[in-house]
């Protein structure tokens, strides 16, 4: 069962049909760059929670410490 976020489940067929009409719609060369730029996208918001999680920790350390 393949569960990709609120997709759904997705089989082979529905992956190739909606690959073949983002190729239409942006074409070839403007895949790369979409794809670049939400890879960069992801790359933040990873970064974004990791600080935010740094962040949480260190204040659970300062609080404890103060006892």
């Amino acid at each position: 069962m393949n569960t990709i976020l609120f997709l759904g489940n997705l089989g082979t067929g529905e992956i190739i049909i909606i690959a073949i009409v983002v190729l239409l719609l942006f074409g070839g060369k403007k895949i790369p760059e979409l794809m670049k730029g939400l890879g960069k996208g992801i790359k933040n918001f990873k970064e974004g929670v990791k600080g935010m999680e740094d962040d949480i920790e260190g204040n659970n350390d300062t609080t404890t410490k103060k006892d």
